[in-house]
């Protein structure tokens, strides 16, 4: 099926990677420089675009008018180890990519569209390590970023105690699943990890910190099975008019 909306790249030569990072940006079919718009911000962005189906929902949702006007940003990685660098909270370029998303993605992007330059109306989405990217991305920098939703989001002790101990991140909102089949999952270093059990842990500290907050635990395993089929509820939750 065409797109309705118009898809197009550009080209940040971040300092703060040392490499040449590409943004895949979908603006909506009604799109114009006259009206302002939601940012919407995906690591894994190629998998959202191609297995979450981001395009069409972006047509499908605009269309009935069941999200606030948004353009749909991705981010992809090169590979799974360089996402794991990047994605990590312990990962070696982890402190780095942060500042890249902060510094230069964000400034990159608020001199090129036509957004209302606040953190409420950008949004991070991810998925395992990419949602906790934006989780933690979040409550470190909540004015700019005031918006996450986290699918299946990979959690440690870091995560546990960077939100044990984040202030000021009342402001949050906050979408967040995890499937009940996410007792075993395959991770990039070759280990077996629980997600369930962490994830359910950090509902409950999320829970007390008094944001805008909203958690489902999906039917599933740790695939984009699941969350390409909750993907619609996520993004009438988050960004609705």
């Amino acid at each position: 099926m065409r797109r309705k909306g118009t898809m197009k790249d550009y080209t940040i030569k971040s300092r703060y990677l040392d490499e040449d990072m590409t943004l895949k940006i979908y603006y909506p079919e009604a799109f114009s420089p006259l009206y302002k718009y939601h940012i919407c911000i995906m690591q894994d962005g190629d998998d959202y675009f191609q297995l979450g189906r981001v395009a069409t929902l972006s047509d499908n949702l605009h269309e009935t008018g069941e999200i606030t006007n948004t353009i749909f940003v991705g981010i992809h990685y090169r590979d799974k180890f360089d996402r794991r660098e990047k994605y990590h909270p312990n990962g070696k370029q982890n402190n780095a990519y942060t500042k890249f998303l902060i510094n230069e993605v964000v400034p990159f992007l608020d001199d090129l569209l036509p957004a209302y330059h606040m953190g409420q109306s950008r949004t991070l989405m991810g998925d395992s390590l990419a949602g906790t990217l934006a989780l933690m991305t979040a409550i470190h920098y909540p004015n700019t970023f005031s918006n996450v939703i986290m699918q299946s989001p990979y959690v440690n002790n870091t995560v546990i105690q960077a939100v044990t101990n984040a202030r000021n991140i009342a402001s949050l909102d906050i979408y967040h699943t995890i499937g009940t089949e996410e007792t075993a999952v395959h991770t990039t270093d070759g280990s077996v990890e629980d997600f369930l059990t962490p994830n359910r842990d950090l509902h409950k500290l999320l829970v007390t910190k008094g944001m805008s907050y909203f958690y489902h635990e999906l039917d599933g395993p740790h695939t984009w099975k699941p969350w390409q089929k909750d993907l619609q509820h996520a993004l009438t939750t988050i960004l609705e008019p």
